[in-house]
């Protein structure tokens, strides 16, 4: 079964009004998977330009997967994207983006993008999104709310880089709020937000923060046996292929949060993909294999 709603009404409940100039996309998706017998498959789907969701055929052995597209090649000043995705009780799905997500400068306006995912009971949910590129002057204000039930299991990340060095770029200038809520039922259990404004570049080049690294990432596994999984997860990071990627993972009661930070954007990529495959073996007890459009 399928429920209609508009896109205006859409977006005007999970995004911030914004008083800047009109966008140019206001794009939304709402995909939402259940089990049946075993199997897990597609039982709603909405979207909008400039959204789209594809549903390649798994390898075998491998769950369901869904991969989010953004048809506009880039998320420009004032545009809005909002994308909420469901896994019902006792499902298995993985869900990615196609390619990296840029965010170009803008010319005062805000981007904004607004998550959510909903973790049913006994379920199993994978978001690994690809690396968001910020061009310097880029603005960008994202939310990711979560809402996880008792039993269920969630991975789910992200990689922020930091200009485009290859073109001697660097984030310097602009704005970034991107604010994490992970919630058990009524229960706040992870609040965690990363806001860059101002002062950027000295933010950046600080020896006790970023210290002039070009990408940074954050890895967030939720299970009930989260902490039981540390030591193997720590044997995982030690393993990573490149040491221009410094990563640590540390256990808060259902949860287990690894952190990156490179001074490379390609080789933090490798680190995570690395570690996500080795993670998916170790724990989540599914293939090593990660979806196509990250092996390409």
């Amino acid at each position: 079964m399928c429920a209609a709603i508009s896109q205006s009404e859409y977006l005007a409940e999970h995004l911030v009004p914004d008083s800047g100039p009109v966008c140019w996309s206001d794009g939304a998706a709402r995909i939402a998977v259940a089990a049946d017998r075993g199997h897990t498959s597609l039982r709603d789907l909405y979207q909008s330009d400039p959204c789209r969701v594809l549903f390649p055929r798994p390898a075998s052995g491998s769950p369901f997967e869904g991969i989010v597209v953004t048809t506009s090649g880039g998320i420009v000043g004032g545009d809005r994207i909002a994308l909420r995705i469901e896994a019902g009780d006792n499902s298995v799905a993985t869900f990615t983006t196609q390619a990296a997500e840029k965010i170009y400068r803008s010319a005062g306006a805000d981007s904004r993008i607004a998550i959510e995912l909903t973790v049913g009971m006994d379920s199993l949910l994978e978001w690994m999104p690809q690396e968001t590129i910020l061009f310097d002057g880029a603005r960008l204000r994202r939310a990711t709310n979560i809402e996880v039930a008792p039993g269920s299991r969630l991975l789910c990340g992200e990689l922020i880089v930091f200009g485009r060095r290859a073109r001697g770029e660097t984030f310097t200038r602009g704005f970034l709020h991107d604010s994490w809520r992970i919630k058990e039922g009524c229960r706040l259990i992870w609040a965690d937000a990363l806001h860059l404004a101002d002062d950027i570049d000295g933010i950046m080049n600080r020896a006790s923060s970023f210290d002039g690294a070009a990408c940074y990432a954050t890895v967030i596994y939720r299970a009930d046996d989260a902490g039981v999984h540390l030591d193997k997860v720590r044997e995982i990071l030690r393993d990573s292929p490149d040491d221009r990627c410094l990563a640590a993972a540390t256990c808060l009661e259902s949860l287990l949060i690894m952190r990156f930070l490179g001074s490379d954007a390609a080789a933090t990529r490798r680190a995570v993909s690395s570690f996500w495959s080795g993670f998916r073996v170790a724990v989540l007890d599914l293939p090593a294999r990660l979806p196509r459009v990250w092996e390409t």
